[in-house]
C-alpha cells in the first residue's frame, strides 16, 4: 500500500499575522483582516501549500469566552476568505493558559498545535513555514522542523529584537507570502 504523499504547510498564527490585534478577539464582528492578507493566502494555496491556523486562546481558559465561539469566529473566517478563492484546511487552538488550567503540551512556544497537524493533515514539516508576530510562534515553529518567519505586524515590531539569528523578519503576511513564494520549489 502506497502512502499519501506529504504536502508542505504555512502555519499561520492568528491575531496579529492574519488580522488586527484586539485581544482575546472571539467575535466575528471585530474581525479586520490584515492589508492584502487574503490575496496573499489565496496565492499560497494556489502555489500548493496547505493553510493551518495554529492559535492560542488563553481566553477559553480564562473564561472570557467558549470553544463554540472560537470554532463560529474560525467559520466566518473561512466564508469570508472564501470570495477571494482560498480556505484555510484547518484551525487548531490551544484553550489552555498555565496560571488558569495548567500545563499543556499544545501551548506554544511548544510545537503541540503543529505536530498535530501534521498527523491529521499528512504534512511535510520540513517543507513547511511557519509565520507570526511572536516569539513563541517562531519557537513552536522551529520546535516542528519549519522554517519561520517573524512578521512585524501585532506585537512583532516589539519582538523583532527577539528572533533567533537566522530568522526571517519581513513587514507582514504578504511579503511573507512573497518570499515563500521565491524561495520555494512549489509550482
Amino acid at each position: 500500500m502506497k502512502l499519501p504523499a506529504k504536502t508542505p504547510a504555512v502555519f499561520l498564527d492568528r491575531d496579529g499575522t492574519l488580522n488586527t490585534e484586539k485581544g482575546y478577539l472571539h467575535d466575528w464582528g471585530d474581525w479586520q483582516w490584515l492589508a492584502g492578507v487574503p490575496q496573499a493566502l489565496s496565492r499560497l494555496q494556489h502555489r500548493g501549500f496547505t493553510l493551518v491556523v495554529v492559535t492560542n486562546q488563553a481566553g477559553i481558559a480564562r473564561g472570557l469566552y467558549g470553544a463554540d465561539e472560537v470554532e463560529a469566529l474560525h467559520q466566518k473566517v473561512n466564508q469570508d476568505l472564501s470570495a477571494f478563492g482560498a480556505v484555510i484546511e484547518a484551525f487548531y487552538y490551544c484553550p489552555h493558559h498555565p496560571d488558569f488550567s495548567g500545563g499543556c503540551d499544545c501551548r506554544k512556544p511548544k510545537a503541540g498545535l503543529l505536530l498535530r497537524a501534521a498527523a491529521d493533515l499528512c504534512l511535510d514539516l520540513n517543507c513547511s513555514f511557519m509565520i507570526g508576530d511572536k516569539l513563541l510562534d517562531i519557537q513552536a515553529g522551529l520546535a516542528a522542523g519549519c522554517q519561520s518567519i517573524l512578521v512585524r505586524t501585532g506585537y512583532g515590531r516589539s519582538e523583532e529584537k527577539l528572533a533567533p539569528q537566522g530568522v526571517c523578519v519581513i513587514d507582514d503576511l504578504p511579503k511573507a507570502a512573497a518570499y515563500i513564494l521565491r524561495n520555494s520549489n512549489r509550482k
